[in-house]
């Protein structure tokens, strides 16, 4: 069987390199039950025993003759793809979080279906870990989460569910055949489609191209409008990770006093704990922060194998901002850049990621991206997680990190997603030239502390939400050549 390769995941393929692989991936942290020491080996061989489904089963065939397309694999060797291996007696946290990053680091082999898996024991606290890595041309962060906590339990008994990568695909039911007029109408109805979603694309890109050119603040979102930050040095293999976790209910609390959502508050911590980080290793940046934000555009209860995604550009906080008063300029720049991308339609939107990713790909050749305006300085990625307590074969899941790409010269990825209680942040970096990740979590932590401080004093006071201020927004920016 084979299946085209659609426009935005062809672009995970053009993009990658050996420096900059486009897989995502997941930690997750299992607490052991008591008196059962072969649970891990139960799972490993409950995963083996399993045969990968679409998605997984396929590789991508880009060299023949015709258009690109994914070709259903003949023969699979579940070893290769389920790993059972331990971290050393002694071995710390960050122990684990060094094998994970080496872990992280290769290309996925496209000869062989794009995921793989690895069960590691010797986690400290009597844990063992799981972390799994999946080329983004097969899967995207909502679908993927999806799919990672349907292959878990509601329940603490013991068994093994389906692996994520062994999920039942819903049935499809087979479609009329249709006469050679309705197909040719209904590919000329895909056609103008896109035809007008690159227009709308076009038409606004060149109005805050003509803004830039004039001095003025585009506004909104707009790539490649970045200054260079420690974050765009070259890419080069070497992968950093580090973690954060933050509580769910107590962040909502601090948002809503400061008249943010929790995404809101998650972004301005990232936003301050960066600037702190560079300020902390003598690379202060003197210019408010870039981010991508991608946006689903996944309807409820879609797990198809795909990318479904858009992205919008939001410049942050102002450098020297104080952390209060970030935080009302980041949440007046998200909603702004949020209001322009939901005025898209879907077709627009895609077409929009599909182009910024293809000319960021250009841009981020060797000599040109030091010439160049970056796509953006940082990636912030928001993937829902599960409230309900989560386990596999009877082992509590404690813990949900994601370990995602850093690609096209953006050198620095922190998504978050929640579960049960918690808020968890996993930052990937590139590891040759951002030194120290685990104290960047350090800066965050402390980002968040002040924010809740601050909110939880003036609640002791007033019994009330802050009186809502008037962010200031960036002014006009002198053009660059």
């Amino acid at each position: 069987m084979t299946k085209p390769i659609p426009p935005l995941d062809l672009m995970w393929f053009i993009m990658e390199t050996q420096a900059s692989p486009t897989h995502v991936g997941a930690l997750l942290l299992f607490e052991k039950p008591k008196g059962r020491p072969e649970v891990v080996r139960e799972i490993v061989a409950a995963y083996r025993a399993q045969e990968p489904t679409e998605p997984f089963n396929f590789v991508p065939e880009l060299a023949s003759a015709g258009r690109p397309h994914f070709r259903e694999v003949e023969s699979y060797d579940p070893y290769y793809h389920v790993q059972h291996i331990a971290l050393p007696t002694g071995a710390s946290y960050d122990d684990l979080l060094r094998l994970v990053a080496d872990l992280h680091e290769p290309t996925l082999d496209r000869h062989r279906p794009l995921f793989r898996d690895w069960f590691i024991d010797g986690v400290p606290g009597d844990q063992f870990a799981f972390y799994t890595k999946v080329h983004h041309a097969i899967i995207d962060g909502v679908s993927g989460t999806r799919r990672l906590y349907a292959s878990l339990s509601t329940k603490a008994g013991r068994g093994v569910p389906k692996a994520a990568f062994a999920a039942e695909q819903p049935v499809r039911r087979a479609r009329a055949p249709q006469a050679v007029v309705d197909r040719l109408a209904e590919l000329g109805v895909s056609a103008t489609k896109r035809t007008l979603a690159f227009r709308d694309v076009s038409i606004g890109a060149l109005k805050k191209g003509l803004a830039a050119l004039l001095g003025e603040d585009p506004g909104g979102s707009q790539p490649f409008t970045a200054r260079h930050a420690p974050t765009n040095d070259p890419l080069q293999m070497s992968r950093s990770l580090a973690t954060l976790s933050l509580p769910l209910d107590e962040m909502r609390a601090v948002g809503k006093y400061f008249g943010a959502t929790r995404n809101d508050l998650a972004v301005t911590v990232v936003d301050a704990g960066t600037h702190r980080y560079f300020r902390a290793t003598g690379r202060s940046f003197p210019h408010r922060l870039v981010a991508m934000v991608p946006m689903s555009l996944r309807d409820e209860g879609d797990t198809e194998g795909a990318t479904k995604a858009s992205a919008m550009f939001v410049h942050l906080g102002e450098h020297d901002a104080a952390v209060v008063e970030r935080i009302d300029q980041v949440v007046a720049a998200m909603a702004t850049a949020k209001e322009e991308l939901r005025s898209m339609t879907k077709d627009a939107a895609m077409v929009y990621a599909v182009a910024t990713l293809g000319v960021a790909e250009l841009r981020s050749a060797p000599l040109v991206d030091r010439v160049t305006s970056p796509l953006a300085n940082l990636v912030i990625s928001n993937v829902p997680g599960a409230r309900e307590r989560m386990y596999l074969n009877g082992a509590p899941l404690v813990g949900t990190f994601p370990v995602s790409a850093i690609a096209a010269s953006v050198g620095l990825n922190a998504t978050l997603t929640s579960y049960h209680a918690r808020m968890d942040i996993g930052f990937v970096r590139c590891g040759a030239t951002m030194h120290a990740l685990p104290t960047l979590a350090g800066h965050e932590r402390a980002a968040y502390e002040e924010l809740r401080a601050t909110a939880s004093r003036s609640d002791a006071r007033s019994k009330g939400r802050r009186p809502a201020k008037q962010a200031k927004r960036p002014g006009p920016r002198r053009a660059r050549s």
